[in-house]
């Protein structure tokens, strides 16, 4: 694979990723691929990787995986990766997370992944994904949203704020911004 052919099969394997279809994931590994992510257990074969796949599909349904970079050591692929979404899933939390990772490819003759060992920081993972759930304010979620409650808070600081400066006025006091 020569690197536009390389460039251009990234290129699909991550739109793969945003897709929701993780079986078009596995599709780029070869028949008994594996996929091994951080310590656990290799997913072996197409069906098992599509099993994997799904398991982040699930847990973000708007998902979106970007190419970071590609680059090559020691004979192997490196494929770095940002993902982002939000943990809407059964069970999810409901926080948004955004982890930078890598996979270190093994392209097989059949110009496809034979093996695959994907790495990211899994603490860090953890810790946005329980962040706002913990009582982490607003930080873990999409920039520019507010739950509710702290739109609920910050309106009754405001009204709070013109009743004791004594002002008149409750709504659109041109003194106070609101």
């Amino acid at each position: 694979m020569d690197t536009s052919e390389l460039k251009e099969f990234t290129v699909r394997y991550t739109a793969a990723w945003c897709s929701q279809n993780a079986a078009s994931v596995a599709s780029f590994f070869a028949e008994e691929g594996s996929l091994k992510i951080n310590d656990g257990s290799p997913a072996v074969g197409r069906t098992a990787i599509t099993a994997a796949a799904q398991q982040f599909m699930t847990a973000f349904p708007d998902m979106i995986v970007k190419m970071a970079g590609l680059d090559g050591k020691d004979g192997r692929i490196i494929f770095h990766w940002t993902l982002t979404g939000t943990n809407t899933g059964p069970g999810g939390t409901g926080n948004a997370v955004e982890i930078n990772g890598y996979e270190e490819w093994r392209i097989g003759i059949d110009g496809l992944i034979a093996e695959s060992r994907g790495h990211f920081d899994e603490a860090e993972y953890q810790r946005q994904l329980k962040a706002a759930a913990a009582g982490g304010g607003w930080s873990a979620r999409r920039p520019g949203t507010l739950a509710v409650e702290e739109i609920f808070h910050a309106e009754r600081q405001r009204r709070t704020t013109k009743e004791n400066l004594g002002h008149p006025c409750k709504d659109g006091c041109p003194d106070i911004p609101p």
